[in-house]
């Protein structure tokens, strides 16, 4: 039976998804979160999630942090992008940061289903309409290159970097991480030598880097 895990801080979108899912795919069992956070704690206690739809803005995710997050930490796990951003550039980077799919919010209710179907069953999907356009986004200068040194990072590293790119100290990044600092700045060593960075604040801005500014907000809507 298929696993899904549903993430997006819009209970009527995530209903729109779980019932767009259950007509994919019989037997279909779905899993809800409203925030990056819980996203993560539910692959931590649940192995058998195969899929994330995971939202592209959504509290503790602005833009591809959380997919870069989710590949490093849990690579078995698939992971389509969804969004209300249909900006081929965007899609583009979203594929080179090594998303399954990329589905927009305006997409119809066969097209959601589609879009399950396919990322379940191991293919690429991205919208009809925006294929062509995606097709000749070229990838942004140094993504490739960018999204190799995160995929490098351990899991435990990814964790650690996500918490000094907050502003964590190394003594509350390890009693976040329930050890020793000294592992903690063993991790950062491994860290800066992976990403070619010299201290925190390099490390902070490499990540920050994937942040995608969200136009809903920015109109205010």
């Amino acid at each position: 039976m298929p696993q899904l895990l549903i993430a997006d801080d819009h209970p009527l979108f995530r209903a729109a998804l779980r019932g767009a899912a259950a007509e994919a795919v019989a037997d279909v069992g779905t899993c809800e979160a409203a925030s990056l956070d819980e996203v993560l704690a539910i692959l931590e206690a649940r192995p058998d999630i195969d899929l994330v739809l995971l939202d592209l803005h959504m509290p503790g995710n602005h833009g591809l942090a959380g997919l870069a997050a989710i590949r490093a930490q849990y690579p078995a796990v698939a992971v389509a992008l969804v969004s209300a951003n249909e900006d081929p550039q965007i899609i583009r980077r979203a594929l080179d940061h090594g998303a399954a799919g990329y589905i927009p919010k305006s997409a119809g209710l066969e097209e959601l289903r589609d879009a399950i179907r396919t990322v379940l069953g191991c293919e690429e999907w991205l919208p009809p309409a925006l294929r062509p356009a995606v097709a000749r986004a070229r990838s942004a200068p140094g993504d490739a290159d960018l999204a190799a040194r995160l995929a490098s990072l351990t899991p435990q590293q990814f964790r650690v970097l996500a918490l000094v790119a907050q502003g964590l100290l190394n003594k509350q990044i390890a009693d976040r991480l329930d050890v020793q600092e000294r592992t903690i700045k063993a991790h950062l060593s491994a860290i800066f030598e992976k990403l070619g960075a010299r201290n925190r604040t390099q490390a902070s801005v490499i990540l920050r880097e994937l942040e995608i500014s969200d136009p809903a907000r920015q109109t205010g809507e």
